[in-house]
């Protein structure tokens, strides 16, 4: 469970912070109203999560995206990592997060997905996009390296729209990531 307190100081002035559950409708539709852009990065069932996002949003007219999941959504990933990466996340879970990705890219919805490779907390900010559509490159990503793209979207929401990338560190590519 997440726990709003861990988010720290807030500014009142532009931020509100709610306690609340993304499968709750109601809620999610009430913390809509009046936003600008919606950054979403969650775990769980995906399906049912993204169809109550775009939802509210639609609901809410709040039309900007921003959608975080990890990679092997088009089956983008080459090579012996791209056979590892589905055995390793299981069909279930990739056939769940492919349907919520199908949702967000056949809704109205001005959307960036972010297709992150392995994470890492390393102190770094170095990173490579590949469009949808394209192979997949590198193996691990850092989570500043991720954090770095959606502040950049979020600063400025004409970046990346109607967009789906892949997000990996240049030159971590092979057959797992290290």
């Amino acid at each position: 469970m997440r726990q709003p307190k861990r988010i720290g100081q807030t500014d009142p002035s532009r931020e509100t912070v709610i306690n609340g559950d993304v499968n709750d409708y109601p809620t999610l539709a009430q913390a809509m109203a009046g936003q600008d852009l919606v950054y979403a990065n969650l775990g769980g069932e995906f399906e049912p999560m993204v169809k109550n996002i775009v939802q509210a949003m639609t609901a809410a007219h709040v039309n900007r995206l921003i959608y975080v999941t990890g990679l092997g959504l088009y089956h983008e990933v080459p090579g012996e990592f791209g056979r590892w990466v589905e055995e390793s996340i299981g069909t279930p879970v990739m056939d769940d997060t492919r349907r919520a990705a199908k949702i967000i890219e056949e809704s109205t919805v001005n959307y960036t997905i972010i297709r992150a490779a392995y994470m890492t907390n390393d102190d770094e900010i170095d990173y490579e996009l590949t469009e949808k559509g394209s192979p997949f490159k590198g193996t691990t990503i850092s989570r500043q390296s991720i954090a770095d793209l959606i502040v950049k979207t979020i600063k400025n929401p004409a970046l990346h729209q109607h967009s789906s990338l892949g997000i990996d560190k240049p030159g971590t590519d092979g057959d797992r990531p290290y």
